[in-house]
């Protein structure tokens, strides 16, 4: 008997597998069959996203459970629907938890029915293309100006830069030295604003059919109903949203890996080479030996996060953990995966290739390893 990698674990209960089987219908019928098509335009068009708010997916991420999140990502990673995964987890892990957790009554009625339907699709700007990591360098700023507030500046590296109807900018209302944290407000811009364009649609390594752009603001004019929570709190509310992001990348990285592996069992049990499958040969049992562990360890870990998540105990500085390993195990499980295929591995016609590609970002997107790693060794050595 052959162990299954994709075989229920004990963290899912029977509320998740249902919603499991929801995920593989509406993947099946509105995603799988158009992945190259998509991959081919460098866009997802929109009736995918309203597939996924009929079936209610798109609402997940307000859940007090994150394993139903899980789910989603899981299944998406299991059909090598990463770019589909990644636009869904910006809008429902990201976007729509943001404009919830901050947004007034009126704010609320007015974007998150269309948020959670897949009618309006959201982003969040903070990335700039002078400041990467390093958030407190934003230049992108909203000065007031009588009872509005004139917006300018510029980001990149969008995800859903080009599909997104509401975006939430991180900006700089206050430009003295001595402000410190508190000189950061969180907006929401809307599609259609004057002086809001959208840049190019990012040519990338990976993640082809994930919009990707670059977003300039100039003198865009946001009232007071486009502010979310009050000003000042832009740089506390990034560092309280920051652990489910990480989260999500962190069990993103696990599915992926999963996956990669699992192709890979498959195909070395079938590839024959000097009269043997693949599988028969000592390397290649240590190499799956090796690699099942550290997913399983890893996996362990993140699962314990999510639980954590939900309960509201994670701290930012688990998240960074959980982040920064299990993307470096991704990236290391695709790796090895790739050269087991040998020259196959190497084709886009095949899963493992497409992955290469599309893992390559996730030690860099949601803050890189290097800054993870200071995120925990502030924490442990109590420098700054």
């Amino acid at each position: 008997m052959t162990r299954d990698l994709w075989a229920r674990r004990p963290f899912f209960d029977d509320d998740h597998e249902d919603l499991r089987a929801t995920v593989r219908g509406l993947l099946a019928r509105a995603v799988v069959p158009y992945g190259e098509e998509w991959d081919a335009a460098g866009i997802i068009p929109r009736d995918p996203w309203l597939a996924a708010g009929e079936a209610g997916l798109l609402g997940l991420g307000l859940e007090d459970d994150y394993a139903f999140r899980c789910v989603v990502i899981e299944e998406c990673a299991r059909v090598g629907a990463t770019s589909y995964s990644s636009g869904l987890t910006v809008h429902a892990d990201i976007a729509l938890p943001y404009v919830v957790d901050m947004a007034g009554p009126e704010q609320e009625a007015r974007w998150v029915p269309g948020l959670t339907s897949g009618e309006l699709i959201g982003a969040i700007a903070m990335t700039e293309p002078g400041t990467g990591s390093d958030l407190r360098g934003i230049r992108t700023s909203a000065r007031r100006d009588g009872d509005a507030w004139i917006l300018n500046g510029a980001k990149t590296f969008i995800t859903n830069g080009i599909n997104s109807d509401l975006v939430v900018v991180v900006a700089r209302t206050d430009p003295s030295p001595e402000a410190g944290s508190r000189a950061f407000s969180l907006f929401v811009v809307e599609r259609g604003m004057p002086g809001f364009e959208r840049g190019r649609n990012l040519d990338k390594v990976g993640l082809k059919a994930q919009d990707t752009a670059e977003l300039t603001f100039s003198d865009v004019v946001l009232t007071d109903d486009h502010l979310l929570s009050e000003v000042g709190d832009g740089m506390r509310q990034l560092m309280v949203h920051l652990p489910l992001e990480r989260i999500g990348i962190a069990v993103t990285a696990c599915a992926g890996a999963r996956a990669a592996l699992a192709w890979t069992v498959d195909y070395v049990r079938e590839r024959a080479a000097f009269g043997r499958t693949v599988a028969d040969f000592q390397h290649t049992q240590f190499a799956i030996a090796e690699m099942v562990t550290a997913l399983d360890v890893t996996q362990a870990y993140v699962d314990q996060a999510v639980l954590r998540l939900n309960a509201r105990e994670l701290t930012a500085v688990e998240a960074a953990q959980a982040k920064w390993w299990a993307t470096e195990m991704h990236k290391t499980v695709v790796d090895r995966c790739v050269q087991l295929f040998g020259g196959y591995g190497y084709m886009l016609e095949y899963p493992i290739a497409r992955a290469y590609l599309d893992t390559r970002v996730t030690t860099i997107y949601g803050g890189t390893t290097e800054i993870m790693k200071q995120i925990v060794a502030r924490d442990v050595l109590g420098v700054r």
